[in-house]
């Protein structure tokens, strides 16, 4: 790495020769020898027990949607030495009755009335330190555990909080409930496995570490604690915390319907952005997350789907969209996925992603040909290694209904992904720029 140019000595700039070092080095002209690319279009095969025609509804039992979506960035507060950033995010629980789409579909004039039917859009929103910049009187590992805190304590109304919603995903409070949770590790003391005793959590859902007394809030449990650095920062976490704090939302509208009426789970279909899985320090939560989907399936309904838009997948399913015909999808095994998408061996018996998904994947093409990448949860306590159609129950109930929800803005989108980006997401201009000249300006007051 060169020096930085911040005076008047000139700018050092890299050699113009060293390269030659590597092209000549023996060793890494064997490393490169060893590695495979990708396969090309024409390389692929299928296994056609994994390959599927999609199965006509008559009656579809879908009446509702709920998109969820969710956006965040980066903004420096203060550009000069030491520089110091803050995150922003911002989240969209969207909702709309497939009825309203559906008549916007036949109609030869499109009023800004029938637009607002679908955006029906509950927006939340999260700021966090993220680089030089603290609570005053906490650093800033303690910041961001705070503002993590304050923000699921916070009461929403009739609803609730996101940690009452957390207590009881944690707990299983909706089936056979769960005495304790372990902890991986104490936020202030370090002594890793805690038990996090039930009966031990006060009112403000905060516990006591059993070896150094310290407070331990129940978000630790998503271990941030463990990765955000006081001299490096938190940026590492943020796209983690989005794709939580995305799910959360799942789980507490969850709750709610459970506790008010549990027969919406036979009408509405919750589409997130993204797989369904719990990614880095997070992971953790695709186990109680599994136990929460299997209890639906057994005692009440889940029509639930995760899209990527971007990704080794999605560049997968654009090669091989020849290879299939519209209306058809094949389920992705640990072969396919390591063959032919993910460096890996195809012949391993530990399952692709077992330590995070809760659902395996699909790769769908529509009637309409869009080529779509969709994760369904499955019914099973551990992810699938070879995976049949029984084994994702309302598969061909949400795929019909995927082909309803297709949107042609953008290439491979489905309406309520699209609108629910479109009214939460934060754009690097004018957004990024707003924004920074906010905080700087509410920081100094």
């Amino acid at each position: 790495m060169g020096y930085v140019d911040k005076g008047s000595k000139p700018f050092e700039f890299a050699s113009k020769s060293a390269h030659t070092h590597l092209i000549n080095d023996p060793e890494v002209n064997s490393f490169l020898r060893k590695c495979d690319l990708p396969k090309s279009s024409d390389q692929i095969f299928f296994n056609d027990k994994l390959l599927f025609n999609i199965e006509d509804i008559d009656n579809n039992p879908i009446k509702n949607v709920i998109a969820i979506d969710g956006g965040a960035t980066d903004v420096p507060v203060k550009r000069a030495f030491p520089s110091s950033t803050i995150s922003f995010f911002q989240f969209g629980a969207l909702s709309f009755k497939l009825e309203d789409l559906e008549s916007l579909d036949k109609s030869p004039f499109i009023s800004p009335e029938d637009i607002a039917k679908l955006k029906e859009l509950e927006r939340i929103k999260l700021v966090l330190p993220t680089k030089n910049l603290s609570i005053s009187g906490l650093t800033l590992s303690k910041s961001v555990r705070k503002t993590i805190y304050d923000f699921f304590v916070k009461d929403r109304g009739d609803c609730g909080s996101y940690m009452k919603s957390l207590y009881w995903f944690l707990f299983s409070e909706y089936d056979t409930l769960k005495d304790s949770y372990q902890l991986a590790s104490c936020p202030v003391c370090g002594e890793s496995r805690i038990q996090l005793k039930r009966v031990k959590i006060d009112k403000e859902y905060v516990a006591e570490c059993p070896h150094c007394s310290g407070k331990i809030f129940l978000t630790d449990v998503f271990r941030f604690h463990e990765v955000v650095d006081d001299n490096f920062g938190a940026s590492g976490i943020i796209g983690y915390l989005t794709n939580l704090l995305e799910q959360m939302i799942i789980i507490h509208t969850i709750r709610i319907i459970l506790n008010l009426q549990p027969n919406l789970f036979n009408s509405v279909l919750f589409i997130k952005d993204g797989p369904l899985a719990f990614f880095g320090q997070t992971a953790n939560m695709h186990e109680p997350m599994r136990g929460l989907c299997n209890f639906l399936f057994k005692k009440h309904n889940l029509y639930l789907a995760g899209l990527e838009k971007s990704g080794a997948f999605v560049e997968h399913a654009d090669a091989i969209k020849t290879n299939l015909k519209p209306g058809q999808y094949i389920l992705l095994d640990n072969k396919h996925i390591y063959k032919y998408i993910i460096p890996g061996d195809p012949d391993t018996t530990d399952p692709y992603a077992r330590t995070s998904y809760y659902g395996g994947k699909l790769i769908y093409k529509s009637r309409n040909e869009e080529m779509y990448v969709i994760s369904l949860p499955t019914e099973n306590s551990e992810i699938i290694l070879n995976p049949k159609k029984e084994d994702y129950k309302n598969i061909d109930i949400i795929l019909n209904n995927i082909d309803k929800l297709r949107c042609d803005m953008y290439e491979n989108s489905l309406l309520p992904v699209a609108l629910a980006n479109k009214l939460v997401s934060l754009s690097n201009h004018p957004s990024s720029v707003l924004l920074e000249k906010f905080a700087r300006q509410s920081i100094q007051h």
